[in-house]
C-alpha cells in the first residue's frame, strides 16, 4: 500500500502560510566563517568627521559609518568578539548570525499577503488597488527564478487582482491557484530586505515599465510609500531590525502639484465644449449639466455624481437674485467593484480632506442655476432623486463622462489644441474653475473653502495660473511711493 501524499490545502492562502510555517522551521541564512575585520577609517568632511567600520565577509566587503568615535570602537569590538566565539557571519548582511532578525524565516510572499489583509480594512478602493500593484511588483523582483511554466502576464494579473485583493483570494480560479502556490515556493524570503543592493534591484523593478521605461515621478513616490508602510509592519512584527528602505533627499524623485497652465480652457472654447456635447442624442443634455457644474462651481467629479437634487438650492425663478447654493457632503469615486467592500462600481465616501460628516457649501451662479433648473425639468427629477443619472437611472458612469468630454474635444478642438493638454482631462473643467475664481480676485482663503482645499495646497497648484491683475498690483507697489531724494553732499 502507498504511504499517502501529503494533501496541498484547497485554499491558496492556507497554502502560503504552510510554506511560511515551514520556512520558519528550517529556514537559516547562509553563513560564512572567512571574516577579515579591518581598521576604522577616518573621514573628516567640512561639516563633520566621520568614522567607517569596515570588514570583510567571504570576500564581501561591508561598511558601518558612525558619528563618533566611541561609537565605531564599540561595534567594531562586537564584530572582533564574535569571530573570537567563532560564530559565523551572514553572507546577505555581512553581520553575525546571533544579530540575525527574523527575516530568514519568514517567507516574503507569505508576509505580503498578510500586510495585504491588514491594509485592506484601513484604505480606501482606490488606494487597496495602489497596494496590490505595488505589492505584485515587489513580489516579481523576490521571486528566486522566472516563471518558465506560466506566462508573465498570467502571473500578475493572478497577484494583482487575486492574491493581493483580500475579497476575492478566497475565490481564486484553479489555475489561478496554482500560480499563486508556484509563487508562494518560489519568493525569497524577508532576509532579502537586509541586502542593501537586493533592495535598490527592487526599488529599480518598482519604478520601471515593461518596455523599461521608468514609470512617472508621481507613480514612484506612491509606491515607495507603500512600501515604506510594510516595511514600518515588519519592523513592528519584529521581522525586520530596522526599516532597510534608503532615507533623505534624492531617494525619491521630485514631484510637482503645479497645475499645467495649458490645460486651462478659455471662456470661448468651454461654450463650444460645451455647446457640443449637449447636441450629443445620447444624454447629452444630462452632461452638458454635469460638465457645466463642474465648470461653473468646481467640483471633483467623484463629488458631482454624487449630488442629489436636494443639495440643489435655487431661488425662485422670479426672484430678483438667482444665485443659489449648491452642497456636497459625499463623493462616490469609481474605483471598481472588485476593490470596493459592497462590490458595487463606486464607493461612498465622505469629501477629501475633511472630517466624516463634514460639507461644504459653494455659491451657485445665476447661469447656472438656469442650467440646473432646466435640467430637473426636464429629467422630471423629484427631490429624493440623484441629480446627475445614467441612462438606466444609475449613477453616471466614468466611462459615459469620459467619453462624452473626448468626443467635443475631438469635434471642436483644432488638431494641433487637440493634441495639446488643453481640456485633456474632465478634471481640468476644475482647475479652470478655480483659477477663474483666483483671477477675478476672489481671496485664496474663500476659494480654498469652496474648493475644499487648503490655502497651502491651492496656492502651490495654482500660483501660477493667476493672470491678468499685474497691472493693478503695479500701480499699488507704486502708491507706496519711491525713496525721497537725498540732498547732495556740498
Amino acid at each position: 500500500m502507498h504511504q499517502a501524499s501529503e494533501r496541498r490545502p484547497a485554499n491558496p492562502a492556507e497554502h502560503l502560510r504552510a510554506l511560511a510555517g515551514r520556512a520558519r522551521g528550517q529556514g537559516l541564512m547562509n553563513g560564512s566563517y572567512d571574516i577579515r575585520v579591518r581598521q576604522i577609517l577616518t573621514y573628516k568632511g567640512q561639516r563633520k568627521t566621520t568614522y567607517t567600520v569596515r570588514w570583510v565577509v567571504d570576500g564581501k566587503a561591508y561598511r558601518e559609518p558612525f558619528a563618533t568615535r566611541a561609537l565605531a570602537d564599540a561595534f567594531r569590538s562586537e564584530l572582533i568578539t564574535a569571530t573570537r566565539r567563532g560564530e559565523a557571519f551572514s553572507v546577505t548582511t555581512g553581520r553575525p548570525v546571533s544579530y540575525r532578525s527574523g527575516a530568514a524565516a519568514v517567507n516574503w510572499y507569505a508576509f505580503a499577503i498578510e500586510f495585504c489583509d491588514v491594509q485592506w480594512q484601513r484604505t480606501s478602493g482606490n488606494n487597496r488597488k495602489t497596494v496590490a500593484k505595488v505589492l505584485m511588483a515587489t513580489t516579481i523582483a523576490l521571486l528566486r527564478t522566472v516563471p518558465n511554466n506560466f506566462k508573465a502576464v498570467d502571473v500578475r494579473t493572478g497577484l494583482r487582482e487575486w492574491a493581493f485583493n483580500t475579497r476575492r483570494r478566497q475565490d481564486a480560479p484553479p489555475e489561478v491557484a496554482t500560480i499563486l502556490a508556484w509563487v508562494g515556493r518560489n519568493s525569497l524570503s524577508m532576509a532579502a530586505w537586509e541586502d542593501p543592493g537586493k533592495v535598490e534591484e527592487i526599488l529599480r523593478a518598482v519604478g520601471t515599465k515593461l518596455d523599461g521605461s521608468s514609470v512617472a515621478a508621481s507613480s514612484i513616490k506612491r509606491s515607495r510609500r507603500v512600501l515604506n508602510v510594510a516595511m514600518e509592519h515588519a519592523v513592528k512584527q519584529g521581522t525586520l531590525r530596522s526599516n532597510p528602505l534608503p532615507k533623505g533627499r534624492g531617494t525619491t524623485p521630485k514631484t510637482s502639484s503645479v497645475v499645467d497652465k495649458r490645460s486651462l480652457i478659455n471662456s470661448r472654447q468651454a461654450a463650444a465644449l460645451l455647446a457640443c456635447v449637449r447636441t450629443r442624442p445620447r444624454g447629452g443634455r444630462r452632461l452638458h449639466a454635469f460638465f457645466s457644474t463642474m465648470y461653473y462651481a468646481g467640483p471633483r467629479p467623484e463629488e458631482a455624481v454624487a449630488m442629489g437634487v436636494l443639495d440643489v438650492r435655487l431661488p425662485e425663478e422670479s426672484a430678483p437674485d438667482q444665485w443659489g447654493e449648491l452642497l456636497f457632503h459625499t463623493a462616490h469615486p469609481e474605483v471598481g467593484k472588485q476593490w470596493t467592500d459592497t462590490g458595487e462600481v463606486h464607493e461612498e465616501r465622505g469629501l477629501k480632506g475633511r472630517a466624516v460628516g463634514d460639507t461644504r457649501v459653494v455659491p451657485c451662479r445665476p447661469a447656472l442655476t438656469k442650467i440646473l433648473r432646466d435640467h430637473i425639468e426636464a429629467e422630471g427629477l423629484k427631490p429624493g432623486d440623484r441629480l446627475f443619472q445614467g441612462e438606466q437611472g444609475g449613477m453616471l458612469a466614468g466611462s459615459v463622462i469620459r467619453r462624452g468630454w473626448r468626443s467635443a474635444r475631438g469635434a471642436v478642438l483644432t488638431p494641433h489644441e487637440h493634441d495639446s493638454p488643453l481640456g485633456k482631462r474632465v478634471y481640468d473643467l476644475r482647475n479652470t474653475c478655480l483659477t477663474n475664481w483666483l483671477n477675478a480676485g476672489v481671496p485664496p482663503a474663500q476659494v480654498a473653502e469652496w474648493a475644499g482645499n487648503s490655502v497651502a495646497v491651492l496656492l502651490a497648484a495654482y500660483a501660477r495660473c493667476i493672470s491678468g491683475q499685474l497691472t493693478d498690483l503695479k500701480r499699488r507697489i507704486e502708491a507706496e511711493g519711491d525713496l525721497p531724494e537725498l540732498p547732495t553732499a556740498g
